[in-house]
């Protein structure tokens, strides 16, 4: 017996550039390994761009330190940025 919809939908976990030995990588949150591994942070986060528009979620870029540099959101965001960057 399956349980009874209750209104939500699960969502993929969001997509984040972070630093990784070889270069930078495309990860979901939460996993173990990288999706992906790239020579540069502007390829990872192009390739994460991609993923997260056609999955509806956030693609999060950290820098060397690790520390949240930019977000982008790209599913219903029920509170959008004010910001005009993107």
């Amino acid at each position: 017996m399956t349980a009874p919809y209750n209104g939500t939908v699960s969502k993929k976990p969001d997509v984040h550039v972070v630093k990784h030995p070889r270069g930078w990588a495309a990860k979901r949150a939460g996993a173990k390994r990288a999706s992906k591994v790239f020579d540069t942070q502007k390829a990872a986060a192009e390739y994460a761009r991609e993923v997260a528009k056609k999955d509806g979620v956030e693609r999060v870029i950290h820098g060397r330190d690790g520390r949240i540099r930019d977000k982008d959101s790209y599913g219903n965001d029920p509170n959008p940025p004010k910001d005009k960057e993107h």
